[in-house]
């Protein structure tokens, strides 16, 4: 989508992505070797009571399932970051997941140089079963002259 495609309220939704323990196993693995991700045995000991993901690993999944359905060549370059991150439940493995983002701001900056589009807008994700288990608020750049021909 281009910037101009969004408008304030608007929800966007991407998904499902199914989540595989092999999934979970290799990313903690490289990422985040905690044995709650790792240890599927031991993990059943546990707080969680079963092997959990990262939560940066579910951020991985949001990211890919948004920029596949709203982010891929349209024009978005950078963030400077979020405003806030929540895990609010655990992913697990064969846990299906959905992203639903809701535009919060649009503006262009008026700064001297490119023309930049600035969104900000939140991302929640959840499982088949509506359970929320990442909600986020990002801000998103675009260049506004991205795909015009001069």
């Amino acid at each position: 989508m281009r910037f101009h495609e969004f408008s304030i309220n608007q929800v966007i939704k991407a998904g499902p992505y199914l989540v595989t323990e092999a999934e979970i196993l290799k990313f903690a693995t490289a990422y985040d070797p905690q044995w709650f991700h790792t240890q599927p045995e031991q993990a059943k000991q546990g707080f969680f009571k079963g092997l959990i993901a990262s939560g940066w690993h579910t951020c991985s999944i949001a990211m890919r399932l948004m920029a596949d359905e709203a982010l891929q060549d349209s024009g978005s370059f950078a963030s400077p970051g979020l405003s806030y991150i929540k895990w609010r439940n655990p992913v697990r493995p064969n846990d299906e997941l959905s992203v639903q983002a809701t535009v919060l701001e649009l503006k262009q900056s008026l700064k001297k140089g490119p023309p930049l589009g600035i969104l900000v807008w939140r991302w929640q994700m959840f499982t088949q079963e509506q359970l929320e288990v990442l909600d986020l608020e990002v801000t998103s750049f675009f260049d506004l002259s991205f795909g015009n021909v001069n």
